[in-house]
């Protein structure tokens, strides 16, 4: 009968506190929707909880020894609405079996009313241990604070760790600890897809300063280290505007997703806009508005971070006493790192701004900058106004920063980081922290920007001259390189502005110039660079590059070798820049054939080879390969008579080598070749297929190829004097297996017999949509030109990526009668470009073209 009473006891106890716990999570929500208070809410919670965690204490009548100690974020007394409840039962000895035993029926109850409990049961001594062996404990246990029981052992457990706690050793471990963090972030709060906790420039960030600050006895708040000198007032407030708005950002996150998740997914950046109040412009949506505002906020963070960081660790463990060396009047060396003579410097002098960043770059010495000194730049940077950027020293000292042999991309990064960058050049102060939610590019606009910078500079390093090898060597060769850094400033620096940027952006490049006295030939190379930055990309991945005639015009447009070689190196640096996906090896092999093919044309001054002398050079070139396998002399003969000069135009000289000798005994043939080998030039697979023609026979191969786990990024369709289908694709492997050569022998196989079996097509694996394109959908675009002579057509479809596109688009093809004659392929992260020639069926007709581009549309749309 006693057990019976004690369980609906239990029960009863139970249901009253779930009931109590749900009802009180309600209210402080409903408050907090109502009134946007989020430290209330965290506040409120914490009430909430630790006033059902003391009642359920005194109801289990545990021993009076014993205390009930919240730490973590709780100890803190910010309890975010999805955060775990972190609590110790603290015990001044170990148990025996009957007290174990009442406290994990103590802590089933704590998880039966409903707490997402993150608890631990030590005793003082096992507390001592943990904190010395695990800095996450010690941290934790920094913030502990005694909800009930015994408050003798509570206290001797802040002794004793207060002992324990070495400051210096405190101070480097979570230095190291953070900037351990940050690595898994790349080093960067600017990801599409930020932690607003964990990533540079979040939560985490803030909260490393206030438990160094504790650990060392500067106090526990923002405001104690402004008393103790860390921090001005106006220091002060920012940082409670920058907490204010990650805190709001973090509990509408928690509240949206009604979980614990810390990461701004785009399936939320929408959501979360409207909820806070961002609203759209023209030309940008509500969520860019609102990472916008976290980037700008994330940026603050650091840099504050940065400089307390500084200050922290000069005070915990002072350096050596070491006199001043003087730079100049102006400046010091201070331990390695550069210092203003006069905290009030830059007040007096804002030109000196600049000065600081040179000196970095011409003082290999200097590590960084000392914090009164950084404290200063940031102050001191709403100066930089209009007065300061006509002053002809100033432009002349920033020209000066772009022109250094070393340090040119780190002083613009830590002048970006310190918001000089963007007072100096107003219009890229607008770009900071602007994403570009194109599925294209992962990084802001003003990272992107500085990425194409880097991405520059690293052509110039020798140590990695064997990543870019033509790269490096253009550039050294390349007269004056500073004007590439001046158009990676501004190539996108009219992004969100609404119009075309490149032409917007030109305005402004060719503005700076003008203003700081850059000379004619290199102001006319900048802004033709700014311009026409996506001229090169765009003919290498969207026209016939083995055409003359697209090479001439090329050649025609780019007009001398420095630009050409201004525009390869930008177009290399660019793509880089844009996301670690985006960039393959195949597109660097298009970009690098169009450039020599270039070379070649402006050599000869502009003239575009005849087609019959350039048709000649590769055959007497793929004979002279031909030798290497001792094959007779007229080994060709049959092949190529039922090839014509479509055929030698759009294929290089290695490439019809390797066709005739897999097909000159076998012109005439019932079943089909199928010969696949790894790309001499790089990564990925090159197929041959030779077989007669037959009908659906590219979206039969679309479909195997899909299957296979490839991706087509080239496809050459030919078909011989004969009537047989001669076809060569370039796959790239999806799954990134890294098993290409292991593949040949099954697409060889499998894909002979199923062309043998003359089967339908069969339709690639369906597969998911990514959560970009779902959130952020890329309007489908169809277009369908007749090319210059007007013997074929050009479709250019720009559509968001997803499994069976192409599938679609080779059926639709089929379904007119369209015979394909080229396909190039281009994926931009989650968006694809592909344009395809072609010719037949009834394209002739306007409204039959009309009609297949409506269809293509309404197959593309998601």
């Amino acid at each position: 009968m006693t057990t019976r009473t004690a369980t609906f006891d239990r029960q009863a106890l139970i249901a009253c506190c779930r009931a109590r716990l749900q009802s009180g999570q309600r209210t402080v929500r409903e408050r907090y929707l109502c009134e946007g208070d989020a430290p209330r809410l965290l506040h409120e919670r914490c009430q909430l909880i630790d006033g059902i965690l003391c009642d359920l204490w005194q109801a289990l009548e545990l021993p009076s020894s014993l205390a009930l100690v919240a730490v973590g974020g709780y100890g803190r007394g910010e309890l975010y609405p999805a955060s775990d409840v972190d609590i110790l039962l603290l015990l001044p000895n170990p148990p025996d079996e009957a007290l174990t035993t009442s406290l994990e029926r103590a802590v089933a109850l704590f998880y039966d009313i409903g707490l997402e409990i993150a608890p631990s049961v030590r005793t003082l001594d096992e507390c001592r241990r943990a904190a010395l062996d695990d800095l996450t404990i010690q941290t934790a246990l920094l913030e502990a604070r005694l909800l009930t029981g015994n408050s003798v052992v509570f206290q001797e457990l802040c002794e004793q760790l207060m002992e324990d706690l070495v400051p210096q050793a405190f101070f480097e471990a979570k230095r190291l600890e953070q900037d351990e963090r940050h690595r898994r972030y790349q080093d960067s709060p600017y990801s599409l897809e930020p932690n607003c906790k964990e990533a540079p420039g979040g939560l985490r960030d803030l909260q490393t300063i206030l438990w160094i600050a504790r650990a060392a006895g500067y106090g526990n708040s923002w405001e104690d280290l402004a008393q103790h000198g860390f921090i001005t007032p106006a220091e002060e407030q920012q940082l409670q505007r920058s907490v204010s708005f990650l805190q709001r950002l973090r509990t509408r996150l928690h509240l949206h997703v009604n979980r614990r998740e810390d990461r701004l997914l785009f399936d939320y950046q929408t959501a979360l806009a409207e909820q806070l109040g961002f609203e759209p412009t023209p030309t940008r949506r509500a969520s860019e508005r609102l990472m916008q505002g976290y980037y700008r906020t994330a940026k603050e963070v650091t840099q504050i971070n940065t400089i307390l960081l500084l200050n922290l660790g000069a005070a915990i463990s002072p350096p050596p006493q070491q006199l001043p060396q003087a730079i100049n009047e102006r400046f010091r060396n201070t331990c390695d790192l550069l210092d203003v003579v006069d905290e009030d410097l830059f007040g007096s002098n804002p030109g000196a701004m600049l000065e600081a960043f040179l000196l970095m770059q011409r003082h290999p010495q200097l590590q960084g900058m000392t914090a009164r000194t950084l404290r200063a730049l940031w102050h001191a940077r709403m100066l930089i106004d209009d007065s300061f950027r006509r002053s002809p020293g100033n432009r002349a000292c920033f020209l000066e920063i772009l022109k250094q042999p070393r340090g040119v991309l780190h002083e613009l990064r830590r002048m970006n980081q310190f918001g000089v960058l963007g007072r100096y050049l107003p219009n890229f102060g607008r770009i900071v922290g602007q994403m570009q939610h194109d599925l294209f590019h992962v990084y802001t606009v003003d990272q992107h920007s500085l990425q194409v910078l880097r991405n520059l500079r690293r052509f110039l390093a020798g140590e990695f001259a064997h990543e870019y090898p033509l790269c490096s060597e253009l550039i050294s060769d390349f007269p004056r390189p500073w004007v590439l850094y001046v158009a990676a400033l501004f190539h996108d620096i009219a992004k969100g502005r609404g119009g075309d940027h490149s032409e917007l952006g030109a305005v402004d490049a060719a503005k700076f110039c003008a203003d700081h006295g850059i000379d004619a030939e290199d102001s006319e190379l900048i802004v033709w660079l700014v311009r026409r930055h996506l001229l090169m990309s765009s003919v290498a991945q969207k026209q016939d590059i083995a055409d003359p005639d697209v090479v001439g015009a090329f050649a025609a447009t780019v007009k001398d070798e420095r630009q050409l070689v201004a525009l390869y190196l930008f177009t290399v640096a660019d793509i880089r820049g844009t996301s670690p996906k985006v960039w393959n090896t195949w597109k660097g092999q298009l970009l690098e054939q169009l450039f020599r093919s270039t070379c070649r044309t402006l050599l000869a001054g502009g003239q575009v080879p005849v087609r019959q002398g350039l048709i000649e050079e590769r055959q007497q070139e793929a004979l002279r390969l031909l030798r290497y396998f001792a094959l007779p002399d007229a080994v060709h003969q049959r092949l190529w008579r039922q090839l014509d000069t479509v055929y030698f135009l759009r294929h290089s000289a290695e490439e019809i080598a390797w066709h005739t000798r897999a097909l000159h005994y076998r012109t005439r043939v019932e079943e089909p070749v199928v010969k696949a080998r790894v790309n001499p030039q790089g990564e990925g697979l090159e197929v041959m297929i030779y077989t007669r023609d037959q009908r659906d026979l590219f979206a039969r191969l679309v479909g195997f190829f899909s299957r296979a786990g490839y991706t087509i990024v080239d496809a050459k369709i030919h078909t011989t004097r004969h009537g047989y289908a001669l076809d060569s694709f370039m796959l790239l492997d999806l799954s990134d297996r890294g098993s290409d050569r292991a593949m040949i022998t099954y697409i060889e196989h499998e894909l002979s017999a199923r062309l043998s079996r003359l089967s339908p097509p069969e339709a690639p694996g369906s597969g998911r949509i990514s959560r970009q394109v779902r959130h952020f959908p890329v309007q489908p675009l169809v277009t369908i030109e007749p090319d210059e002579k007007g013997l074929h057509y050009v479709l250019s479809v720009s559509a968001a990526d997803r499994p069976g596109l192409l599938y679609t688009v080779a059926m639709t093809l089929a379904a007119h009668s369209a015979n394909l004659h080229t396909a190039k392929i281009s994926t931009l992260g989650e968006r694809v470009e592909d344009t395809f020639l072609l010719s037949g069926g009834d394209l002739g007709d306007s409204a039959s073209r009309i009609k297949l581009e409506s269809e293509l549309l309404e197959r593309l749309k998601l």
